[in-house]
């Protein structure tokens, strides 16, 4: 889970960045080429978001540290984050199912939804866009979350360190506990 978290974490920072750095490309192939890239990071997105929810339906998420208020807040922000890293990859297969562009994985051509339809692709071209800024905002709330808990060292940072999952160190294991 923690080695999920942390490349879901990378794509998704990179993918806030291509997302917001590709529409004001002039027309040619780097914008082509960064249109192609983003819409395979997240079509592989979407795909780790279903591997991530499956792990966790059977794997209950550790113990919230903080305040009551605190705790809620993380757990309303990590299911908005959820929310977000469901909906806007989905939202942005769903708008180009209905756009004339040609989708693809890598290379490979993936099935479409739809046909060209520019007023449906609009509305989902919204919600993918509205979705992003929304998460930029959560990715923002959930490091700040997580600032606080690695000032107040409560052990949650140290717990979702990527060496934690890896070498399964001795500090590791009792911050587990």
């Amino acid at each position: 889970a923690v080695l999920l978290h942390w490349l879901m974490a990378g794509l998704v920072l990179y993918m806030l960045w291509l997302g917001v750095t590709m529409v004001d490309l002039p027309k040619g192939p780097d914008r082509t080429a960064a249109y192609g890239l983003h819409k395979s990071f997240g079509l592989l997105l979407l795909g780790l978001f279903f591997v991530r929810f499956g792990w966790r339906l059977r794997h209950a998420p550790p113990a919230l540290n903080g305040t009551g208020w605190e705790r809620k807040v993380a757990h309303a922000t990590h299911h908005a984050l959820y929310l977000f890293l469901l909906l806007t990859p989905l939202a942005g297969y769903l708008a180009s199912s209905f756009s004339t562009y040609p989708l693809k994985f890598f290379g490979l051509d993936v099935l479409k939804l739809g046909v060209p339809d520019e007023g449906i692709q609009g509305g989902f071209k919204l919600i993918h866009l509205y979705s992003a800024w929304i998460g930029m905002l959560l990715v923002g709330l959930h490091l700040a979350g997580a600032i606080k808990n690695a000032l107040r060292r409560d052990g949650s940072l140290q717990r979702m360190l990527p060496h934690c999952a890896v070498q399964k160190m001795n500090t590791c294991a009792k911050v587990e506990q």
